[in-house]
């Protein structure tokens, strides 16, 4: 008999398959994703017990089907009929390959109708198998807000037709963000949710699995990879932040590192530039150095300036500011700061870096103290506010 930590990974796993199945035979996605709720519920509860069935797709794929039959029981005696009949009858083929379920959930859960905080919300609760209590903890919102989310999302999409996505787009950018809210929390008083960045990285891992060749979701696994491999140093024993410099890189996960500059690699090497494929490559060159000293600046900011062409934003500028930085000094980076549009917590605390190396250091504590007030995160409003006490 498996263990509860395996069952519990089966059933990640096997969940937006299992919903996939039955969407596509019944429709209505709300009341599948109930139902296929009530089928998970039922294996956690039950194969501990009495063992993993042979075949536990089809397992969930039943009493899923069967939850869904009971829920509609009590509406009309036509109705009744009719499911009466699907209780009898065998299952028709699935007319799209099972690899492509979880595919075509995600996407569903990244619907263009939905904003993205449902977008997030539902993809957590349909396809990560988070409950809606763990979504609120993760994001520090009232549960009834993620409950509603959840619900208005499910009614949205009530009517989306079931096809496996030629586009990523949707379904890489919640992803990503999920990732992101996790390795850097926007608030709270954790620097790293881990539950998020390794549910992130799970359906990553699947979605590459099912297309190993498209690039920008190769590139994404590689970013996620190389990200994540730095979280042992990023924190000290009392969880206070330590900067990507002072870092013990003894501490960074060297498979993960491995795993992602191959990644990358092959995929920079395959597929055409995109996004995502140039921060993995910004990621690997600072995985590639022994010390921060060693790292190659000039390098990393020819791949920022190749990221402002492809996906230009007020954040991709800030961070190849901080490359500018350490390329051509800090007064070339000053000036590009100061006609930034951005009114950010990490643009006060990259301008304190940049006076601190100026040799400004008044100024530089003035906007260290500033940047700790904007942020909501704990980590880093103690780490911005030890900097600027810190002796100059």
């Amino acid at each position: 008999m498996r263990s509860t930590p395996e069952i519990d990974g089966l059933l990640r796993e096997l969940a937006p398959q299992v919903l996939g199945v039955l969407v596509r035979r019944h429709g209505q996605f709300d009341v599948c994703e109930d139902a296929v709720q009530e089928a998970l519920l039922g294996a956690a509860q039950q194969w501990p017990v009495e063992g993993v069935p042979a075949n536990p797709k089809g397992w969930l794929i039943t009493a899923g089907s069967r939850r869904w039959i009971e829920q509609y029981r009590s509406d009309t005696a036509r109705r009744q009929r009719e499911e009466k009949v699907v209780a009898l009858t065998p299952a028709p083929p699935d007319p799209v390959p099972a690899q492509d379920d979880t595919l075509t959930i995600l996407a569903l859960c990244c619907h263009e109708s939905l904003t993205t905080a449902s977008q997030i919300a539902l993809t957590l609760r349909a396809v990560g198998g988070l409950t809606t209590a763990e979504i609120a903890r993760a994001f520090l919102v009232p549960e009834a807000t993620v409950a509603q989310r959840i619900s208005r999302a499910k009614q949205k999409i009530k009517g989306a037709g079931f096809r496996p996505p030629r586009d990523l787009t949707a379904v890489l950018h919640v992803l990503y963000l999920i990732f992101t809210e996790g390795s850097t929390a926007s608030s709270g008083d954790d620097l790293v949710r881990v539950d998020l960045t390794a549910e992130a990285i799970r359906l990553t891992r699947q979605l590459h699995r099912r297309r190993p060749g498209d690039g920008e979701l190769t590139g994404l696994l590689a970013l996620m990879l190389l990200t994540d491999a730095r979280r042992p140093a990023r924190t000290d024993e009392q969880g206070a932040l330590i900067p990507l410099a002072e870092q013990d890189r003894r501490k960074w996960d060297e498979h993960a590192i491995a795993e992602g500059t191959e990644l990358i690699r092959h995929a920079l090497q395959t597929t055409t530039v995109g996004p995502y494929q140039l921060q993995a490559a910004i990621a690997a060159v600072h995985a590639d150095a022994k010390a921060a000293d060693d790292t190659d600046w000039p390098e990393i900011l020819g791949l920022y300036d190749l990221l402002t062409v492809t996906a230009p934003g007020p954040m991709v500028a800030l961070n190849r500011i901080v490359a500018v930085a350490m390329v051509h000094g800090p007064q070339q980076a000053l000036d590009e700061l100061s006609t930034l549009d951005l009114e950010h917590y990490r643009v006060h605390a990259v301008k304190a870096h940049l006076l601190d190396l100026q040799g400004e250091h008044e100024a530089a504590r003035q906007k260290y103290e500033q940047a700790a007030k904007l942020t909501l995160s704990a980590p880093e409003k103690r780490y911005l506010s030890s900097r600027s006490r810190r002796p100059r």
